[in-house]
């Protein structure tokens, strides 16, 4: 009987983490179809070439995939251009809401 009344809530808040968290890419994978194509194609202007040509296949392809309407797989090939970059997707898109509100 403790032992249920001990697990009972470490269940619950496990059950509101997963679910917290399942749900945070889905926020960022809608905000990576139209944001992020044309930041990471800025940054990537100024990348070494290799480097932007990763980048450049990357982001083509993300959008590909936005315009499929998957935008979960858009939002990894979109992260793929970002470390391809020398970032990564949270930053790009972090940096652009911080110069949008000054």
């Amino acid at each position: 009987m403790r032992s249920i009344l001990f697990t009972a809530p470490l269940a619950l808040v496990a059950a509101a983490a997963t679910l917290m968290l399942s749900a945070a890419p889905a926020a960022a994978s809608t905000e990576a179809c139209t944001a992020a194509p044309d930041r990471l194609r800025s940054i990537a202007a100024n990348a070494e070439p290799a480097a932007q040509s990763k980048a450049v296949r990357n982001i083509n392809l993300g959008e590909a995939l936005c315009e499929a309407r998957n935008k979960s797989e858009a939002a990894k090939k979109f992260n793929l251009a970002a470390k391809a970059l020398g970032t990564d997707l949270a930053t790009v898109l972090s940096s652009e809401k911080v110069a949008a509100v000054q």
